[in-house]
């Protein structure tokens, strides 16, 4: 059972500031809305834990997917999680004036003014950094000091993704030594996130993806204790290919994201044993209204490009296999109902086609069991983009 601060108690106004409000049918709220299956969404927390229970190692689940503070708690008090990712300084404030004391940016942060803010927040919390470059090495070094903190450091290296990291090897070797050099900075381990191969659909050509991958990171490790420096944390892995990572004896904290929700791209992709990723489910959706039925075989709906992310593909329509979404506007979404057994106005969930984005277009969750809502949480990082 859910234990996290519910806001929009009943009695707020409807339609101005929330979609609906606690205590609401399903049917009565505004649409487009962001609604989660409080059910699902448990179970997958639960899921989580136990694999990386199972095969020993730490999670530190990723925010970036659900950019939500009240979330965040949630996967470290129920779900396991030691702390969380996050990909923007914006969003990690957020989160810590949300509570969250531990919190890796797993990703670089260039420039004066963030990493001035970077530095406010290790007096605050446990801040972690990602670098790949000397010079940046420097800068997070020299503003630590002016603030009196110190700041935990992995070095990112390129194991297969073509982002951004160092090359695997000396490269990073060299890297990690400036960092254990640099002061007010403690040289923690390395990066090692492959997010090409969280969405290589078939399991064979992920396993070697990811078995190439650990190779990269584990030479990494071994120079690096070589020279006398030790991974306290050797990161990666995400939603769908963190039973490869976990259980290679390397890794020792698991970033994965979605799997908390689940969309349309990661259905298509095969677990390892054949069947749904992990045992996860879809516990995010966009709840729309058919708003239009003018053609026939074809309805609209009230959930377009500015409810939805489509980079991943067009979203899919929960529980309706005889139902296709096929095209998409600003405001419109489009539906081909070939036996036309829609009504005007009648409810559907849809499954995004990537959640990350899509949620950054809402700013409340709404969420719901047995067809009530029963909490409110603001998406409270949402537009955190810097």
């Amino acid at each position: 059972m859910l234990e996290i601060e519910t806001v929009g108690e009943p009695g707020g106004e409807v339609g101005y500031d929330m979609p609906c409000t606690v205590g609401d049918r399903f049917d009565q709220i505004e649409t487009p809305a962001l609604v989660i299956d409080l059910d699902a969404f448990e179970r997958n927390v639960a899921r989580m834990r136990v694999a990386s229970e199972q095969m020993g190692v730490r999670l530190r689940a990723h925010a970036k997917t659900h950019k939500s503070a009240a979330i965040a708690l949630y996967q470290m008090e129920a779900g396991g999680a030691c702390g969380v990712c996050c990909q923007k300084v914006a969003e990690a404030e957020v989160l810590v004036r949300g509570g969250v004391a531990d919190i890796l940016v797993s990703n670089e942060v260039i420039g004066e003014k963030k990493i001035e803010r970077l530095a406010r927040l290790a007096g605050r919390a446990r801040m972690a950094v990602c670098v790949d470059d000397a010079d940046n090495v420097a800068d997070l070094s020299r503003i630590m000091a002016r603030h009196g903190v110190s700041l935990d450091v992995l070095v990112e290296i390129d194991c297969g993704a073509g982002r951004c990291g160092v090359e695997p090897g000396a490269s990073a070797v060299a890297l990690a030594q400036a960092v254990d050099a640099a002061p007010h900075l403690v040289f923690a381990g390395i990066q090692a996130y492959h997010g090409k191969a969280q969405h290589i659909a078939d399991p064979a050509e992920r396993r070697a993806a990811i078995a190439a991958s650990t190779e990269k990171a584990a030479r990494t490790v071994s120079m690096l204790a070589d020279v006398g420096l030790i991974c306290r944390i050797v990161g990666g892995a995400g939603t769908g290919s963190f039973d490869l990572e976990g259980t290679s004896g390397l890794y020792t904290e698991l970033q994965c994201g979605s799997y908390i929700f689940m969309d349309a791209d990661y259905a298509r992709i095969i677990g390892q044993g054949g069947g749904p990723l992990g045992g996860f489910e879809h516990a995010l959706f966009v709840l729309t209204s058919v708003m239009s039925r003018a053609a026939p075989g074809r309805v609209v709906c009230d959930a377009g490009l500015k409810a939805h992310a489509v980079d991943s593909g067009l979203p899919t329509v929960f529980g309706r296999p005889d139902l296709a979404f096929s095209g998409i506007s600003d405001e419109h979404g489009q539906i081909d109902d070939p036996a036309g057994t829609l009504r005007l106005g009648e409810r559907l969930k849809l499954v995004p086609g990537h959640c990350d984005p899509t949620v950054n277009l809402h700013d409340w969750y709404v969420g719901l069991r047995r067809d009530r809502v029963e909490t409110l949480w603001p998406v409270t990082a949402r537009g955190k983009i810097w």
